[in-house]
């Protein structure tokens, strides 16, 4: 069997033009979130909501709706990333019983490695394509992607 033919066959490789592909293929491009996150020694929920906080404080209510979570599944990673310095705690001026969640300088660093080495092993995985346009396309079409989710947040939220 030639290494083409392995890789079609490998239950680590995505199927592509069959019924289902395109969920598989998501679920192999997180892995490969997942492989790169490691690097930097972060999961992808923690990852998930850094990415999150980088867009401002939150409350955990609020992140467990972005993260489709319970908020007892954000108090435990938020746990984590408090004791590694990457966020902090901090009362909600209007409603002290509130806590807002905030992403600290360190924690903007870590996460601005983490975009890196995700980036870069996708782009890794892209430039194994023969042609080098379809590289740059697959990167291109994960920026569609990225409008694509803000344009859905956006209409859920508008609801």
């Amino acid at each position: 069997m030639n290494a083409e033919a392995a890789a079609r066959n490998s239950p680590d490789t995505p199927e592509s033009g069959r019924p289902g592909s395109f969920g598989r293929t998501a679920a192999w491009l997180a892995k490969q979130v997942e492989i790169a996150l490691a690097t930097v020694d972060l999961s992808l929920p923690q990852y998930r909501v850094l990415g999150l906080l980088d867009a401002g404080p939150a409350v955990s209510s609020a992140l467990a709706d972005r993260l489709a979570v319970r908020p007892s599944s954000v108090t435990a990673i938020v746990d984590g990333l408090v004791a590694r310095g990457l966020v902090d705690r901090r009362a909600v001026v209007d409603d002290r019983r509130r806590v807002s969640h905030v992403l600290t300088s360190e924690g903007g660093q870590v996460l601005a490695a983490a975009d890196t080495a995700v980036e870069g092993r996708l782009a890794d995985i892209a430039r194994s394509l023969a042609d080098p346009s379809q590289a740059t396309r697959a990167i291109d079409d994960l920026g569609l992607w990225q409008q694509a989710f803000r344009d859905y947040h956006a209409a859920v939220a508008a609801r």
